[in-house]
């Protein structure tokens, strides 16, 4: 049953996901370039690059 003139957090995730791509690449590399050699804070930058970006992408109306 949708949920008439709200939006599920799930969409907001999805659309967010969606508009930072190039964020969550960057992120993805660092941490497949590393994965054998794990440490705290290893890719924290492309992170939180990633994070900014899926945070400024909710704010936005759907």
């Amino acid at each position: 049953m949708p949920m008439s003139g709200r939006t599920r957090p799930i969409e907001k995730f999805a659309e967010a996901t969606a508009r930072c791509t190039a964020e969550g690449a960057v992120y993805g590399k660092c941490v497949a370039a590393n994965y054998q050699n794990v440490s705290k804070d290893m890719c924290a930058r492309e992170f939180m690059a990633l994070k900014d970006c899926y945070l400024k992408a909710a704010k936005r109306k759907v």
